[in-house]
């Protein structure tokens, strides 16, 4: 029988084996049929433009010809051309210099508002780098103290802070206006001696803690993190589950693993790059510090005909009207951040290669485990297909790593809503005042009426309906969704993952490689000064520091702008040398483009090639497990399930209000804001649900959910056993009608449930419309009157 035994198993590991190879050709296949349409799209697209700057062109020339101006505009464009080059080559010093002096001012933050520091982190128990600013509002704006107060959390990735607040219509300003006090954390360039991610944590909980000090009779305060500082706060959300408001989530990668193919090839840098033991080495060249300038070279190289040929060239074509955004943008992408050794390898190792939040496998500290699932705040998530640093797929395939499905989102009574923009860039997100007027303006109007929401997954959507400018209006709605529609973001297809399960032990067989044998030497060798000369001689500062007023080549710059006339003329855009410049200036980026895309066709047909095949599987098996989800069945059989199901049948008004709201939403589908409004300050201000409190109220919704979600017949079948007297039935369908709304409004399927529920209660059929006042807060009216007469 062994022998049989063993050719079974060995055919079955060819079968794999053959399945395995199978999807890598597949995987190699779409990926270069991808790269081929966009390149042929792009090139059709350029095809299209370059023959309209021909005829430009053509037309400019033969303009010239007839009106025999071809000399004077030769003349002319010169003449602009050395002013235009002078003042640009002046503005790239004015840039060297800034620099030198944000350094020497230890890089403070790029906020356009001012601020006063709260706390400092060197003083805390852990000393770290980040300090607490409360913005301090502009003039004419009121702060109302009893507001949810926010704190936001910039993204530690190279850059330093104030990014969220870099304009007035920002997150920030969105904020204020709205009359919430706004705190901000920031950090300093140099990370403090023995400074762990976890001592920044802890730093991130005592703020939120000072701020609900500050702010007594405010809701928990609302966490904004950006980028980095998402999965920041979530982390901190996830070790301090009680701590936190609602979380905003923008452009925040937490399933680094995830991606499509043909798309996003930021995502294979730990595979082709030498995982973490590169940035071991980069952190013992700088003396134990990693130089952020490497992750902001990376950023860079995302986008090459932008970032070392388009804005520049963009600053050329007018330098006057450039300059002050040109240098204020500058300013902070060229604030360089450090982070220690220990700070570095934790994000790779658990976020970048590793990809262990999303899965419940990631330790803060040394039995210290993070779990998503312990958060018990709403999460709000901002995407965008346009990002190409956080792709929608890194920023919410978390959920399905997480929840097996959403009905353990509604057992564990979490709230998650999701926004995926049509094509905002990665810093639109936090940026663009566009954005800040529409999608953040929006999120923070509404958050008051979020957590009134029952548990389950939510795609939030944002349509413009009437009114212009400040006046402008928007509908929002909440659509329930299931864990599919995430997946439909890869087109259900998510095989390519298993690839990066091998890159995240290669990179530990290499860092452990680079800690036995080169390490020792590196660190030998390095001192301060070498680590501060290799600093100062990287690319990304270099080419900024060669225009610097040091230079003594530059020396004349100043002189020779002061001489330039400010009230020139400027030359008409149908000039044929400067109609012949931007078709230089366009082929210029386009050559670019033709590389980027050439080099990232290469970079992951390489990447799928090497990490695709079935030893590299092989390689991965222990890594290649994600976290373990519960079946119906065994969620059925969870403690808090089966608690709700066996108090099914016990309560009050309270339980009965809420179950019918929850029933109602169910049969929707979705909830528009209007009723949720309506629903949230039923549940806040009118008796008997102001005196639960915001923690009971909470308990309630999720005990009810679970009921509905389980037993949706007899959870409608009890509700008379909640309200069992007339009064208190009149009572309870009267609030249910006023959120629920007009009649003719409702979907056929909410007003078959309404009904469903009016029958249960022994009530007649309702046949005209709705109550259109709060019957309970007209009843606590009547109460209070009688008590005060």
């Amino acid at each position: 029988m062994e022998p049989t035994f063993s050719l079974s198993t060995l055919s079955n590991q060819l079968s794999a084996s053959q399945e395995i190879a199978s999807d890598q050709t597949q995987n190699v296949m779409t990926a270069l049929s991808q790269h081929v349409h966009r390149f042929a799209e792009e090139q059709s697209a350029f095809g299209r433009r370059f023959t309209k700057s021909l005829a430009d062109l053509y037309l400019s020339g033969e303009t010239a010809r007839n009106e025999h101006s071809l000399f004077d505009q030769a003349r002319e464009y010169s003449k602009d051309f050395m002013r235009r080059l002078i003042l640009t080559t002046d503005i790239m010093r004015q840039r060297a210099d800034s620099d030198a002096v944000h350094e020497q001012a230890d890089c403070p933050p790029v906020l356009t508002y001012d601020s006063e520091v709260i706390v400092d982190g060197r003083m805390l128990q852990h000393p770290v780098n980040y300090l607490l600013l409360k913005i301090t509002p502009p003039e004419g704006v009121e702060i109302k103290e009893w507001k949810r107060p926010y704190m936001i959390i910039d993204p530690r990735a190279g850059h330093g802070a104030g990014i969220g607040g870099f304009k007035s219509d920002s997150q920030v300003g969105v904020a204020l206006n709205d009359g919430h006090p706004v705190y901000f954390v920031v950090f300093r360039p140099h990370p403090e001696r023995g400074q762990t991610l976890a001592d920044v944590m802890r730093a991130e909980a005592a703020f939120v803690k000072e701020i609900s000090r500050l702010h007594p009779n405010a809701p928990k305060p609302i966490i904004v993190g950006n980028c980095q500082g998402g999965w920041a706060t979530m982390v901190m959300a996830a070790a301090n589950p009680d701590i936190t408001g609602p979380l905003v989530i923008n452009g925040a990668p937490l399933s680094y693993w995830s991606g499509r193919i043909g798309e996003n090839p930021m995502r294979y840098n730990g595979g082709l790059l030498g995982g973490l033991a590169s940035v071991l080495l980069l952190s013992d060249l700088g003396n134990g510090q990693f130089d952020g300038a490497n992750l902001v070279s990376n950023f860079e190289m995302l986008n090459p005909s932008r970032n070392y040929f388009g804005k520049y060239y963009d600053l050329f074509d007018d330098p006057e009207n450039g300059k002050e955004r040109f240098l204020e943008f500058e300013r902070w992408w060229g604030g360089y951040h450090f982070m220690n050794e220990a700070e570095i390898r934790w994000i790779v190792e658990q976020l970048f290669v590793g990809n262990k939040l999303a899965r419940g496998e990631a330790y803060i500290e040394r039995g210290r485990r993070l779990d998503i699932k312990a958060i018990r705040s709403p999460i709000i998530v901002f995407a965008s297909w346009g990002d190409n640093i956080t792709p929608p797929q890194q920023a919410l395939n978390w959920i399905p790593d997480t929840y097996a499905d959403e009905q353990e989102i509604k057992i564990c009574g979490q709230r998650i809503i999701y926004m995926v923009h049509d094509k905002v860039g990665h810093l639109g997100i936090f940026v663009s005042s566009t954005i800040a007027k529409k999608e953040h303006a929006e999120v923070t109007s509404t958050m008051k009426t979020i957590e009134a929401l029952a548990p389950g997954l939510y795609e939030m959507q944002i349509e413009n309906e009437y009114g212009e400018g400040v006046d402008k209006k928007f509908s929002v709605s909440f659509t329930e969704r299931r864990m599919s529609d995430i997946l439909d973001l890869h087109d259900n297809n998510r095989n390519d993952e298993h690839q990066f399960a091998a890159v995240a032990r290669i990179s530990e067989l290499n860092a452990d490689l680079y800690d036995l044998f080169m390490r020792p030497l590196i660190q030998s060798v390095v001192t301060p000064e070498t680590a501060k000369l290799s600093r100062s001689m990287h690319p990304a500062r270099m080419q900024r520091g060669v225009f610097s007023s040091h230079n003594p080549a530059l020396m004349w710059l100043p002189m020779v702008v002061e001489m330039l006339t400010e009230d020139r003329e400027k030359i008409t855009d149908d000039n044929i040398f400067k109609v012949a410049e931007r078709l230089w200036a366009e082929n210029i980026n386009h050559s670019l483009d033709v590389w980027r895309d050439i080099r990232d066709a290469c970079y992951e047909t390489s990447f799928l090639c090497l990490y695709g095949s079935p030893y590299m599987r092989w390689v991965g098996r222990f890594n290649d497990f994600g976290r373990t989800h519960k079946d119906a069945e065994e969620l059925r059989n969870l403690p808090q399930v089966r608690a709700a199901l066996l108090n099914m049948d016990r309560g009050g008004l309270a339980e009965a209000v809420i179950r019918m709201l929850l029933l109602l939403s169910e049969a929707r589908g979705s909830v528009r804001r209007d009723r949720l409004e309506r629903s949230a300050k039923m549940l806040t201000v009118d008796e008997p649900f102001r005196s639960l409190g915001a923690q009971r109220r909470g308990e309630i919704i999720n005990e009810q959910s679970i009921i509905i979600e389980f037993e949706p017949e007899k959870a409608v079948q009890t509700l008379p056993a909640l309200v069992p007297t007339a009064a208190e039935k009149k009572k309870a369908i009267l609030a249910v009608e006023f959120v629920a709304g007009a009649i003719d409004e409702m979907e056929p399927h909410t007003f078959r449930m309404l009904q469903k529920i009016r029958g249960a209660l022994d009530l007649e059929p309702i046949v005209t419309n709705l109550a259109f006042s709060d019957p309970l807060l007209l009843e606590n009216d009547a109460r209070q009157s009688v008590e005060l007469s």
